[in-house]
């Protein structure tokens, strides 16, 4: 909402020393958020005044057309004599009143004027066009000879020669950009605004909405709703007689276009200004092209209807309209049809005079705000109408509305207005809220105390009753609250946000991260540490993701839960992996030039499992049952932890120590183990098939949980077709874990590793084994056979040749047993290393290579 301050002063006493800047941050202050404040003409210096054209002389042999004028400028210039000025503009004739800048002004800009020879002639000043003087387009379709849009400003002939035009058109002026929150829609007009600067100031507001109303009458023009709940009400009045010829005064013109609106014809100008005034849109039609009463209704599935825009729309059934016999005549709240438009004055070809509509009915509803953001959300059609319905309108002030445009047009216009006024009115009682006088109190953590409480609400515009249990009576402009929690916002934001202390709440004692809160945080610093960066990514992603990914129609992770209204068409879905979040990071940061890259993520991904329920809505009043926490949980869909791991390009740089290594899907496999570490589980690494890896290159991550195997994870090289739909560096690897799992499968809280004093037993054994048998076999069989006194367990070599035969291949391992409470001799430590060979001869098929 661009808001000049000169308007604002109308309706606010505001001190004359105070400027936009002043104004700002009261209003700030008080919670409004604007943006900037414009200056207007800032730096402008006269003399600017009103001139008319004497002569015009067409100079000829230049690229392009240039006039050599004689301006009548009055005693401006300090001579009386004709004002003599080159122009290159053709929107204006002899005799037409336009906008001359004299030497020694300066326009915006600093643009210094001075006389000087141009084109053979010596031009003394400029004749000035909108955007020379800062204004923008200047003129509208109301006239032929109204101004060009761009051009020279003409200006109607009543103004006499040698005015002040910076006065006239109101160049200096300050315009404050105010950002309005949907909760604010009554800040969306000069009345809202002005009721929050005259809080701010603590000075009275005139309040432009009290008229003197008539009362409604049968005599009015004929109105019917059919549809009660989507238009509570509907006034409607009726003006004839307008003059053709009348066009919008230049206050009005400048006021509209200081607040973003571009002037179009004197009614159409009127019922902005209104909106703009009092917050309350209206719609004129012209009453020649009305057939019979007006009507309020649902649209019927594929009607049809052209809007003011010239675009025809098919209708949806939800959509609330305006018809008459023909049908609809307008999008309710949204935009009107061109069947019904107010027409812009035209000269009659036979006698040259003016013609145009003479005859109006002004509407000023008040429509459902949920109807009209989905209406205007449908249709994509974003009007200042639907702006301010959505967000909600007084629907008190409509009456005042239409008797501010009636007014306007007959003092404007030359109209008569009908002594008709029609309301449709669906009865509605005050709503009211009961609230503590101490309840703010209690939000804020301020004394505030009752009398500052209820001063506030007032100043909000509510009535209040009541001693220590007060009974707020809510004003009809502010559909926003309807809790105690609402008002208490009130006080707070007025008695000032600055104002309220800064506390640090105090959590009762014996409580701190939980086990499974720990273990997120280990991860991520383990994954770190291990050269990992950590990419945060959005929860949301889409089918043609998975498609992608190759997985396929049956897999669990295709189980998505869609939102009902998503930020993106393409992702409207919650993710079921965190794998593809991680790969849209890797492929932007790589093409970005950076070419080694080991990116991870922990966060929650999301399953669908078709039981959910739908979820209640929860007090707020007291803490919820267990029940009711149960009944939420039930509406929940699954939420997994998960870890994931995404790398490519070299893993160690080259340097004097040697060379560069790539990273492999081992390196997956290892950011696994370095997770499962980090909750005291020890992975079983097999081979796998999983989309999207490479059916050779993927690991399946499994962990104990009672004996029992599950798979808590997948790891490898990804597909080389996924790589290449991606668009992926090669040899592209990631890992997913799911942390729950691990959780599940560990030990429990971690503790601090028991550290022995004695030393420690080395035995090396390779063993040769069938080449389809996986190294995991025979690690937990050693494992398994060398018991209790086993530290640690490493494969450090992998051999096949001639020397093993065909099909197999040598593992050799690294085993160190340590006793807890003794030196071990060697022939303890021998013994556990055949007994751990014996195991893995006996599971596995193996032969101790000699």
């Amino acid at each position: 909402m661009r808001v000049p301050l000169s308007w604002l002063r109308e309706y606010v006493d505001l001190p004359a020393t105070e400027t936009g800047r002043d104004v700002q941050a009261k209003l700030i202050a008080v919670g409004l958020e604007v943006e900037t404040v414009e200056r207007l003409g800032e730096g402008l210096k006269g003399p600017l005044v009103v001139g008319q054209v004497l002569t015009i002389e067409e100079l000829e042999g230049f690229k392009k057309p240039i006039r050599f004028c004689t301006v009548d400028v009055g005693r401006a210039n300090g001579t009386g004599e004709p004002q003599e000025i080159v122009c290159g503009a053709r929107n204006f004739s002899v005799g037409d009143k336009v906008v001359v800048v004299l030497p020694g002004a300066v326009l915006p800009g600093d643009f210094k004027i001075a006389a000087r020879k141009t084109y053979g002639k010596t031009s003394h000043g400029m004749i000035c066009s909108g955007d020379e003087l800062g204004m923008g387009d200047w003129g509208s379709p109301q006239t032929e000879s109204g101004g060009g849009s761009g051009g020279i400003i003409v200006l109607p002939p009543e103004y006499e020669v040698g005015t002040d035009a910076i006065e006239l058109l109101e160049l200096v002026d300050e315009v404050l950009d105010i950002a309005v929150t949907p909760d604010r829609g009554y800040c969306l007009s000069m009345r809202g605004v002005a009721r929050e600067t005259a809080t701010a100031y603590g000075l009275q507001l005139r309040d432009p909405a009290l008229l003197d109303v008539p009362p409604p009458n049968s005599a009015g023009y004929p109105v019917q709703v059919a549809d009660p709940m989507g238009c509570e009400r509907f006034t409607a009045r009726t003006v004839t007689g307008l003059e053709p010829e009348a066009r919008t005064p230049i206050w009005m013109q400048r006021r509209l276009q200081k607040a973003g609106m571009r002037p179009v014809s004197l009614a159409v100008d009127i019922t902005n200004y209104v909106m703009l005034e009092l917050g309350q849109p209206l719609h004129a039609y012209d009453r020649t092209s009305v057939d019979g009463p007006i009507g309020v209704r649902r649209a019927t599935p594929g009607e049809q209807l052209t809007t003011l825009d010239g675009t025809k729309r098919v209708l949806d059934a939800e959509d609330l309209v305006i018809t008459d016999n023909r049908g609809p005549i307008g999008l309710a709240g949204v935009m009107g049809g061109a069947n019904t438009e107010i027409a812009a004055p035209v000269a009659d070809d036979g006698t040259g005079q003016l013609r145009g509509t003479t005859d109006v009915v002004i509407e000023a509803a008040h429509f459902d705000a949920l109807s009209i953001a989905r209406t205007a959300r449908r249709h994509k059609l974003s009007s200042e109408a639907a702006k301010r319905f959505e967000r909600g309108v007084d629907p008190e002030a409509a009456s005042a509305a239409a008797q501010r445009t009636v007014d306007l047009l007959v003092l404007l216009a030359g109209g008569t207005a009908e002594e008709g006024v029609t309301e449709v009115v669906s009865p509605r009682g005050p709503r009211t809220i009961t609230l503590s006088a101490s309840h703010p109190d209690k939000v804020a953590g301020v004394d505030y105390g009752r009398e500052t409480v209820v001063r506030r609400l007032q100043q909000v515009g509510c009535d209040v009753y009541g001693q220590d249990e007060l009974v707020v009576t809510v004003p009809s402009w502010r559909p926003d609250l309807s809790e105690p929690n609402d008002l208490a916002e009130e006080v707070i934001r007025l008695e000032g946000y600055e104002n309220l202390p800064s506390t640090l709440p105090k959590p009762p004692a014996g409580r701190g991260l939980t086990e499974r809160q720990r273990l997120y945080r280990r991860v991520g610093r383990a994954l770190a540490g291990a050269g990992y960066v950590e990419a945060l990514n959005y929860p949301f992603t889409g089918s043609h993701v998975l498609d992608q990914l190759g997985i396929e129609p049956d897999d669990p992770r295709r189980a998505a839960v869609t939102l009902v209204n998503p930020l993106s068409d393409e992702e409207p879905d919650l993710r079921t992996t965190l794998i593809p979040g991680l790969l849209n990071a890797l492929r932007r940061n790589y093409g970005r030039g950076t070419h080694d890259l080991a990116l991870f993520e922990t966060g929650p991904v999301f399953r669908a499992t078709g039981d959910e329920k739908p979820a209640s809505r929860l007090v707020v009043d007291r803490r919820p049952t267990d029940d009711e926490i149960a009944s939420l949980d039930a509406s929940l869909p699954q939420q997994p932890r998960r870890a994931a791991v995404v790398l490519a390009g070299g893993r160690e740089q080259d340097g004097w120590w040697g060379g560069a290594r790539p990273g492999i899907w081992a390196d997956a496999i290892e950011a696994g183990r370095t997770v499962a570490r980090e909750a005291g589980v020890e992975l079983i690494v097999r081979q796998d098939q999983h989309a999207p890896f490479h059916p050779g290159r993927c690991a399946a991550l499994l962990a104990l949980v009672d004996g029992e195997e599950i798979l808590v994870g997948n790891a490898g090289e990804l597909h080389p077709r996924v790589i290449k739909t991606l668009a992926l560096p090669d040899r592209t690897c990631a890992m997913e874990i799911d942390l729950d799992r691990l959780e599940r499968a560990g030990t429990g809280p971690l503790r601090a590793p028991k550290i022995s004093a004695f030393p420690v037993a080395t035995q090396d054994v390779a063993l040769v084994v069938d080449a389809g048998v996986p190294a995991a076999d025979v690690e937990g069989a050693l494992r398994d056979g060398a018991g209790e006194l086993l530290e640690s367990l490493r494969l450090f070599d992998v051999f096949t040749g001639e020397q093993i035969g065909a099909g197999k291949k040598s593992l050799a391992y690294a085993l160190r047993f340590r006793a807890a409470d003794r030196t071990l001799t060697a022939e303890e430590a021998s013994a556990a290393r055949d007994a751990a060979v014996a195991a893995a001869v006996e599971r596995t098929g193996a032969v101790l290579r000699g």
